[in-house]
């Protein structure tokens, strides 16, 4: 079983032309190894001094933070356990040097997840969003959740259950496509604010528009132009799309089991089409018996399935892009001639 917590799991990166992303992808995408590797934290160290946040936390949660460990970091994060001397009770911290928007934009995805998946998917819980402590100096901004023990993907079919049953929930307030705050996909801003009715306006003006910008590449955004003329409105025409709970980044390295029960976590949480979720399936290791499970609960809409499993990894695909350069522009060039 893994023991540490999720976030020191890396999206797979595809710069093609180097040696180091070559190993990462190889390391961290599904379809080269089953499980997750932790490979950017470098050694964890436990000091017995405690700093800031572990003061913070005992105060907080009224409890006595007896261990701390600093266990590496991402692109974008930090991260830390605290243990007390409660044998049970763990905090997991990740910490950025950016302002706090970012986790305070996790904090509310986390709890809309926690609400909507229960009782079949383990969400994190967290504590606190927001700013660091005073006198802290190694970050701006933290989120403190609960520590979870990870273990592996488990069954596909239980998670495809339990996924499905989050999209099909009904929340109180979500009548909208997109979310109550702007959060991040990795460490690009999403839009998420202003909430519309309308599906396929959402889905150009808040997430393809934004990442063809974002890319300056006047040949990708000569070709998504075309095919969100010519093409996007034909592949919603005909479907009832109705807001579900999204997870947003659903890749196998946000996807794990806790005490056998699925798991997800580090979402970038929205309100949308819940075939969307499957945005970052060429990455999940999605079996047979998971999408089984899920189109048993919610029934598939055959008609232009896969034209819309196209577009809706066309958005990672641009993400990763703006996030990495490199080979994602061949795929997200070739994604849009395929659609049109």
């Amino acid at each position: 079983m893994f023991t540490h917590h999720h976030a020191f799991t890396q999206r797979p990166l595809l710069e093609k032309n180097t040696a180091n992303n070559a190993l990462l992808h190889h390391l961290l995408c599904p379809r080269h190894r089953n499980h997750r590797n932790r490979i950017f934290g470098g050694k964890v160290v436990t000091s017995q001094k405690m700093d800031e946040i572990a003061r913070f936390i005992s105060e907080r949660e009224n409890c006595d933070v007896t261990k701390q460990t600093s266990c590496g970091s991402s692109q974008w994060a930090s991260f830390r356990k605290y243990e007390t001397a409660d044998e049970g009770k763990k905090f997991f911290v990740k910490l950025s040097r950016k302002d706090d928007s970012m986790f305070r934009g996790e904090k509310a995805g986390l709890e809309a997840l926690r609400e909507a998946g229960s009782p079949l998917m383990v969400v994190p819980k967290v504590f606190y969003a927001g700013g660091v402590p005073d006198g802290f100096r190694d970050g701006n901004s933290m989120i403190i959740m609960e520590h979870l023990n990870f273990g592996a993907r488990g069954d596909q079919g239980e998670f495809g259950t339990a996924l499905a049953k989050m999209h099909a929930a009904k929340i109180d307030g979500a009548e909208e496509f997109g979310f109550e705050v702007n959060n991040t996909i990795g460490e690009t801003p999403q839009k998420n604010v202003p909430m519309t009715k309308d599906w396929e306006t959402f889905w150009v003006e808040s997430r393809l528009l934004p990442q063809l910008k974002m890319s300056r590449d006047n040949e990708l955004q000569r070709l998504g132009d075309e095919v969100i003329e010519k093409r996007v409105p034909e592949m919603f025409k005909g479907l009832n799309i109705k807001p579900s709970i999204l997870h947003g980044d659903l890749w196998s390295g946000n996807i794990g089991t806790v005490d056998g029960k699925p798991s997800i976590f580090d979402p970038a949480v929205y309100y949308g089409h819940h075939e969307a979720d499957f945005g970052m399936s060429w990455c999940a290791g999605f079996s047979p018996a998971f999408f089984e499970a899920y189109w048993s609960v919610i029934e598939k809409d055959e008609g232009g399935f896969e034209e819309r499993k196209i577009m809706y990894q066309l958005y990672h695909i641009l993400n990763h892009y703006n996030m990495f350069g490199g080979g994602y522009r061949s795929q997200a060039m070739g994604m849009l001639k395929q659609l049109l």
